[in-house]
């Protein structure tokens, strides 16, 4: 006799709304953190003029994190609920075009349309704004926009990213600053492309690699401009 063996399985997909702000924040607050500190350094400012940059622009970047983040996501979360405010007003005024509607959805993903009535019916009378929302307009609660839970998530990556290169300014050597903010940035930017590929089931070498690049070339950049207007001051 056969036995049905029950395992769980666990997705990651419940982690996308966080995961991607507290990857972009801190991954942001690293990069323009220490590409600012770089650029400062490299025209030949003094440490005390280096450190003041990196805290203004870690509480600048963590501000502006929180507030595009609040506003890009309720822009988000206004364009769901005008959504689900329409599909509420269809339901009470034709339910029976509502039924016909989802149940063409099953039948575009393969269901036979009588059985594709009988779910809808079923669906429907357990929640039928829930239906239409998660089936037809691909809203559910996994992927329900959270404005102020991205905000503020982006602004504490941010902080926590930003301070990193900058603690790097009070440990290293004054006359090593650019190569040793450079290395550990780059150090730090490729753990959290580690980390945060591993939490998203992600690739990890080419999360690294990709976030390693875009900062090498940021620092590089900046460090460039600072030199040339350094010396041309």
């Amino acid at each position: 006799m056969s036995r049905l063996h029950l395992h769980s399985e666990e997705h990651l997909v419940h982690r996308i709304g966080w995961l991607r702000a507290a990857v972009l924040g801190a991954n942001d607050g690293i990069v323009s953190t220490a590409s600012l500190i770089v650029g400062v350094a490299s025209a030949a400012a003094k440490s005390n003029d280096i450190l003041v940059a990196g805290v203004a622009g870690l509480v600048a970047g963590a501000m502006s994190m929180a507030a595009g983040e609040y506003v890009s996501v309720s822009s988000q979360s206004d364009t769901e609920r005008a959504d689900l405010a329409r599909e509420r007003k269809e339901l009470s005024e034709n339910i029976a075009f509502e039924r016909e509607e989802l149940a063409n959805i099953y039948v575009q993903r393969g269901v036979e349309h009588d059985l594709a009535l009988k779910v809808a019916d079923q669906l429907m009378a357990k929640d039928a704004l829930g239906a239409h929302a998660r089936d037809e307009l691909g809203i559910s609660e996994i992927t329900t926009a959270r404005p102020m839970q991205a905000a503020l998530t982006s602004a504490a990556t941010f902080s926590v990213g930003a301070a990193l290169p900058i603690l790097v300014v009070l440990l290293a050597p004054p006359d090593k600053l650019v190569l040793s903010v450079s290395i550990a940035s780059l150090v730090f930017l490729g753990a959290l492309g580690w980390v945060g590929a591993k939490a998203g089931g992600a690739n990890p070498l080419t999360a690294t690699l990709r976030v390693t690049f875009w900062g090498a070339l940021a620092m590089a950049l900046t460090a460039g401009v600072g030199a040339i207007f350094g010396t041309a001051v």
